[in-house]
């Protein structure tokens, strides 16, 4: 594995993390939560962020074994005290939906500013892994399946007891997700969304 290429897209889908997360803290505060905020969460300083499964040994891990050509990882969740928010149940979805809009609305920003460089430059190299790592991010916190962003927007829309009994898969969640991975239901659903956006933003116009 090319050792720089490996530490680069480490280094952007810890950027495209911090984004996500501030994301989230920055709405639930502009909402009435300011949770984020005093726990120095409201920052894009990616060490605020970090989590040693989710942030490292996880992407790590992909990182190796897709040979660097695959890259994943969950920060620390921002806290919220949903009970500080002004409307919970409306919040809960603008909450949600937050973080994925923050990393698309990057890969946005990452695919303009591409337009203006050469296309086989160093800079042009790390603007099409910040677009792609970005649009995993967004699309991939989409999928309703708790604790994903998803889980959290379908829980603002479902009825309360509904909502509470959908909540309750959050312990599951992450055995659910290997699960779906392992049967490439992914595959099906939520990559050819992820290449389709990508492919858009990467190439010229």
């Amino acid at each position: 594995m090319n050792i720089p290429y490996f530490i680069v897209l480490f280094g952007l889908l810890m950027i495209a993390m911090s984004v996500h997360e501030f994301a989230h803290g920055w709405t639930a505060y502009r909402l009435g939560d300011t949770t984020a905020k005093y726990l120095g969460r409201l920052t894009l300083n990616p060490l605020a962020h970090i989590d040693p499964v989710g942030t490292v040994l996880l992407p790590l891990m992909l990182l190796i074994a897709t040979n660097g050509q695959f890259v994943f990882g969950a920060a620390k969740p921002v806290p919220i005290n949903y009970l500080a928010l002004r409307n919970p149940k409306r919040d809960m979805v603008l909450i949600g939906l937050s973080g994925p809009l923050a990393n698309l609305l990057f890969a946005v920003a990452s695919s303009i500013l591409l337009r203006f460089l050469p296309s086989h430059s160093g800079l042009s190299l790390v603007l099409y892994n910040l677009i792609f790592i970005n649009v995993v991010l967004g699309i991939f916190n989409l999928v309703p399946i708790p604790p994903l962003d998803g889980s959290r927007i379908v829980a603002g829309i479902l009825p309360r007891d509904l909502s509470e009994r959908y909540a309750s898969l959050e312990p599951y969640g992450f055995f659910i997700i290997i699960i779906l991975l392992w049967l490439g239901v992914f595959d099906v659903f939520v990559w050819p969304v992820i290449r389709l956006i990508a492919s858009l933003l990467a190439n010229p116009f």
